[in-house]
């Protein structure tokens, strides 16, 4: 589980404060100054209990962070001696828990105009200030116990909707679709382009190989990109200006999916390649 929030100043179409929550990488709950409303990103979140998770009291508790994260914006300001322009600061912190061992990691980061301002330490409960001016925060959040209390909503509360996330969320995390995977070229000189689309986690990788072993020279890997229906693609392009015909045979994109065992292996096949080249009629 993982939170971000964002306060910025100046910014042209941007809210001036976003908060975001997500699981297991997946966004399932937005926030924002211009909607002051929270709410869930993914199906599965909508269907939680009312007395489980109330997004009316997380819309409450937003609006008291989008607050909070407004004066310290200003207090930055006068403490970098700044008069105006843009400026942004960026907090995260989440937890992971291991269901094997139970096990708690967690962490917390704070950030002013793109560079780190505050973390914390969670095992000696001390601040660490990236700057001279992250020493005033440190030492007054030290005097003022905001360790333990970060400690607390790191390793306790944090946990607890992470549990409860993955018990309402089940089916929907368990879940895995396979991508159907195709082989595209747009002319007979372009890069062979292997595009699979139609997976669910969208945590995969995707590459090509020549001889069993994975290749990087020539290779341009693509995004993994949302589809409508929340499941996923990406692509990865191989360059075969260099390829001899007689090689193609040596050469296979892999696709390997988070959860699943099997890779989906795609032979570099002349004849299995679709074209979006017009036919010659002249």
């Amino acid at each position: 589980m993982k939170y971000f929030q964002t306060a910025s100043s100046q910014v042209p179409n941007f809210p001036e404060y976003v908060a975001v929550r997500t699981f297991d990488d997946v966004q399932v709950e937005h926030y924002d100054s211009n909607t002051m409303k929270a709410v869930p990103k993914h199906d599965w979140v909508d269907e939680f209990p009312e007395d489980s998770l109330s997004w009316k009291w997380e819309t409450e508790s937003h609006r008291g962070n989008q607050q909070f994260f407004k004066a310290s914006l200003e207090t930055l300001r006068e403490r970098f001696n700044q008069t105006g322009g843009v400026h942004i600061i960026q907090q995260m912190h989440g937890c992971e828990l291991d269901n094997e061992t139970g096990e708690v990691n967690g962490f917390y980061q704070y950030g002013y105009d793109g560079e780190d301002f505050l973390s914390i330490d969670l095992k000696t409960l001390t601040w660490i200030a990236a700057n001279p001016q992250a020493v005033i925060t440190k030492l007054k959040w030290e005097k003022t116990g905001e360790g333990e209390r970060w400690k607390n909503a790191i390793t306790q509360i944090c946990v607890e909707w992470l549990k409860e996330y993955v018990n309402y969320g089940r089916s929907s995390l368990l879940r895995t679709d396979l991508p159907s995977v195709s082989l595209l070229q747009k002319t007979p000189s372009s890069p062979v382009r292997c595009f699979a689309t139609g997976f669910y986690p969208s945590r995969a990788e995707m590459f090509w190989r020549k001889d069993g072993e994975e290749i990087h020279e020539d290779v341009e890997l693509g995004e993994i990109l949302p589809n409508h229906d929340r499941s996923s693609q990406m692509s990865v392009k191989l360059n075969l200006s260099s390829v001899a015909p007689e090689d193609w045979r040596r050469y296979e994109c892999v696709f390997q999916l988070s959860g699943v065992k099997d890779d989906i292996i795609t032979k570099l096949d002349k004849a299995a390649i679709k074209s979006n080249e017009a036919s010659d009629t002249s």
